[in-house]
């Protein structure tokens, strides 16, 4: 059975919630817009006679009277003050509120000074270093943070320029972050009555966190830490078909064999250098050729009907034209009208079955200058320090996720300081614990999968058989004692075992149960098999990301950790207003949807001005020039983005280049963009022979956004990281001490690493558990462990 989507008018979520936004750009403009979509007032600060550089943002380039489209999309709902923080009315409204969100607007004295004068209000700071560290003051875009956080590394084939995610993917994730983190403090205020933290998040952390797929881990656990990580391009994945493109993903063994059964190839089943992963990147063109000679003969909507009925993951590649038309967005009603005249997806959760309310305008510069200010809140004498709670101390999870989505949204919990509870079973343990780093015939081989450890660190683990009476006995036992409880199994896993919203309120009124299935709880794909890579294709991600003349490429895995920093958002959301009302309530957030928001920008251009966006290697539509260009040494790549013409002409004297090229034409960054291929043969000849590191220094300290190319097992190597204490060093009963990522985000009230804890080995709190929490005698232990409910060695090896 699924929840039904709900009649009832739509209810904020955040009582009494004051923001004041001095953000601009994607990632606080993101922030905010979450921040709206629950339920926050939230006043924008616009300074200058134009205000946020945003309004006038179009992908084409185009300029007119009107705000743009992304601007109406990220800034729905909010009202807009124009000023500074030196306007004694922006001021008023800042001894009004709760949170400030701030993107390099405000110095670090300003951020002091608002401390000082407001201890009471929680402060939130997103630049893309942080605000400490040796890096704090160097110029950067979404593109050379990628390039220092290991995204262009990893995508793309051996032979090529490494590849971008396109759609400035990063920036959003970043906001994704800032708006789980905001919350998190929003519930922390709540709990203490007050509030007081200055949470200073890095975009390049963020980045970090979820587009390297936790190689630093891998790579430690491997016996081999920093190895260069080879570029690979995932075989079956985008493939060309009758009248389009359609997205595979075999994460599976048994998905690989349907695959090949599917496309009439059975007799590759008994080769190993197709079966094999890793060897099938030897023989891609080959593979390739056989994979599009039975595609190509089909259409897409044929291929999807075939591969969905064998339970293989499979969607067509989403379009700026296609994807508002997508039959599943259709049944759901994903996509509605913003008032402006163009579409967008909603908000992506459910609250109660409940649809979000229509989409509010966006607000024209200036439109609330004569708005009274609220009412200023009663500040505490001092801010948070070392002696107060974490945000989310006291607050128990019960977490049944598995893989990368559910487990990156408990672990932001857990960092946020949350008790997580994470429940597996020797039938059914997490599946990524089997992507190990050490063979089957090792001990405790399962306990050593990179992103297993990356990804579940501060949890405490048990085991329970949940297709056994008593194991569901126990389970209700826990949810009783706990305050959310979260799960990402497929739609029908939880009813099989009768874990239905009424028997978990039954057991637990106050209880917020969030599901995260792939593709929600009702629609024609419901019960469709999916992972980060079909979100990809589905929503348009996968069409913005690729090189200029080649097939659309999927993004290797950050929708899973953008699915849950929506999932956190959600939980955190629902956990307010489930405290307000007095009772629990039932938050479904589809992966898919989380990923239509942060590919909504495609979207809202197409239908706003008619443009069809599309992938554009690793150029940007802000940016003359844009790309990775060669150096001196065996793979070294260095990555530029210049966003203006002071950055250009400074460019053009660090590399010497040539006169031809930097008078008329090329004095502009419209100019430049249509003198691209020629720019980019005059870097690609002037880096060649040129020192990586020392060509990117000399750029930043012209102010020119620039970066290695860093390979994502070395994130971790540089001292902007280490200085704000990124990686975290734990100690593992089998493992041994390793270092993971750890939050994006310092809190100025303490200095205490995110996770003291490593990922718990299968079963490894099963007696402290059990025990306190749901009960259970010794007595009692022991017979379920003979019984097999409970257990610390998956039963199937």
């Amino acid at each position: 059975m699924h929840q039904p989507q709900s009649r009832q008018p739509a209810q904020p979520l955040l009582e009494d919630f004051r923001v004041v936004d001095f953000t601009t750009g994607i990632a606080g403009g993101y922030c905010t817009k979450m921040l709206v979509d629950a339920g926050a007032d939230v006043v924008k600060i616009e300074a200058g006679p134009d205000g946020d550089p945003l309004r006038r943002w179009r992908l084409d380039g185009e300029t007119g009277a009107d705000d743009g489209a992304l601007f109406g999309y990220l800034a729905a709902g909010k009202r807009s003050v124009r000023g500074t923080l030196r306007d004694e009315h922006v001021r008023a409204f800042v001894a009004g509120a709760d949170l400030v969100v701030e993107s390099g607007a405000l110095t670090t004295e300003d951020v002091v000074g608002l401390r000082a004068a407001f201890p009471g209000v929680d402060i939130l700071s997103i630049t893309p270093f942080g605000r400490t560290g040796p890096w704090a003051h160097l110029p950067a875009t979404d593109f050379t943070l990628q390039a220092l956080a290991g995204s262009l590394a990893i995508r793309g084939p051996e032979g090529r320029q490494p590849l971008q995610a396109g759609g400035r993917l990063g920036e959003w994730i970043a906001g994704s972050f800032a708006a789980a983190t905001a919350l998190g403090l929003r519930v922390g205020a709540t709990t203490r009555g007050r509030g007081g933290e200055w949470a200073d998040l890095s975009m390049l952390e963020s980045m970090g966190v979820a587009m390297a797929l936790y190689h630093p881990v891998t790579a430690t656990l491997s016996g081999a830490p920093g190895r260069r990580t080879p570029r690979t391009v995932e075989i079956p994945s985008v493939e060309r078909c009758l009248d389009g493109y359609v997205g595979f993903c075999t994460i599976t063994a048994q998905m690989f064999q349907d695959f090949l059964i599917m496309i009439d190839r059975a007799e590759l089943l008994a080769d190993d250098s197709i079966v094999d992963v890793r060897r099938r990147q030897e023989r891609y063109d080959e593979f390739r050729s056989m994979i599009e000679s039975w595609t190509s003969t089909m259409p897409v909507e044929a291929i999807d009907e075939i591969a969905s009925a064998m339970r293989i993951p499979v969607s067509p590649i989403g379009t700026p034209e296609s994807v508002t038309e997508n039959p599943h967005f259709v049944d759901r009603g994903v996509f509605v009208d913003h008032p402006a005249g163009f579409v967008q997806p909603r908000r992506p959760y459910l609250v109660d079955g409940v649809p979000p309310a229509p989409v509010r305008p966006a607000p024209v510069l200036g439109a609330d200058d004569d708005a009274r200010p609220w009412t200023p809140r009663e500040q505490p004498s001092r801010v948070l320090d070392d002696t107060d709670a974490a945000p989310l101390a006291g607050v128990r999870v019960l977490d049944l996720t598995a893989f990368w989505a559910g487990p990156a949204a408990t672990q932001l919990l857990a960092g946020l300081g949350a008790d997580v509870v994470k429940v597996e079973s020797v039938q059914r343990p997490d599946g990524m614990r089997f992507t190990s780093t050490r063979a089957p015939d090792e001990p405790s081989w399962w306990e050593a999968g990179g992103v297993y450890q990356g990804a579940n660190a501060g949890k405490r683990g048990v085991t329970l058989d949940l297709s056994r009476p008593e194991g569901v006995e126990i389970l209700l036992e826990l949810v009783r004692r706990s305050d959310v409880v979260i799960e990402n199994f497929s739609p029908r896993v939880l009813d099989n075992f009768g874990l239905t919203w009424d028997r978990i309120r039954e057991a637990n009124p106050a209880a917020v149960f969030v599901r995260m299935p792939a593709f929600g709880l009702s629609g024609p794909w419901r019960d469709r098999t999916g992972f980060a890579q079909t979100m990809e294709q589905a929503t348009g991600l996968s069409w913005m990301t690729g090189y200029r003349d080649g097939s659309p490429m999927v993004l290797k895995g950050p929708c899973d950790p953008v699915a849950g920093l929506h999932a956190v958002v959600a939980t955190l959301s629902a956990l307010e207003y489930a405290r307000t009302r007095g009772r629990g309530c039932f938050v479904e957030v589809p992966m898919v949807e989380s990923a239509l928001g942060v590919a909504a920008e495609m979207v809202v251009e197409h239908s706003a001005y008619g443009t069809s966006p599309a992938r554009d290697g690793n150029r940007g539509p802000g940016a003359a020039p844009q790309g990775v260009y060669r150096c001196a040494g065996a793979d070294d790549w260095l990555a530029v983005s210049v966003t203006d013409d002071a950055q250009w002409s400074a460019l053009a004297t660090v590399l010497e280049l040539p006169e031809s090229v930097r008078g008329s034409g090329f004095d502009t960054v419209g100019g430049r963009r249509r003198r691209h291929d020629r720019l980019d043969e005059l870097l690609t000849e002037c880096c060649a022979d040129r020192d990586v590191d020392d060509l990117a220094a000399a750029l930043l300290a012209r102010g020119v956004p620039a970066a290695r190319v860093v390979d994502p097992s070395r994130i971790l190597d540089n001292p902007q990281v280490r200085g704000r204490g990124f990686p975290v060093k734990l100690d593992h009963p089998v493992l041994g001490a390793f270092e993971i990522p750890g939050l994006p985000v310092v809190f100025a009230s303490h200095a205490r690493a995110a996770f003291e804890t490593a990922a718990p080995t299968l079963g490894q709190h099963n007696t402290e558990v059990l025990t306190d929490l749901a009960g259970v005698s010794p007595q009692r232990l022991a017979q379920l462990a003979a019984d097999g409910v409970i257990g610390d060695r998956p039963l199937h090896l």
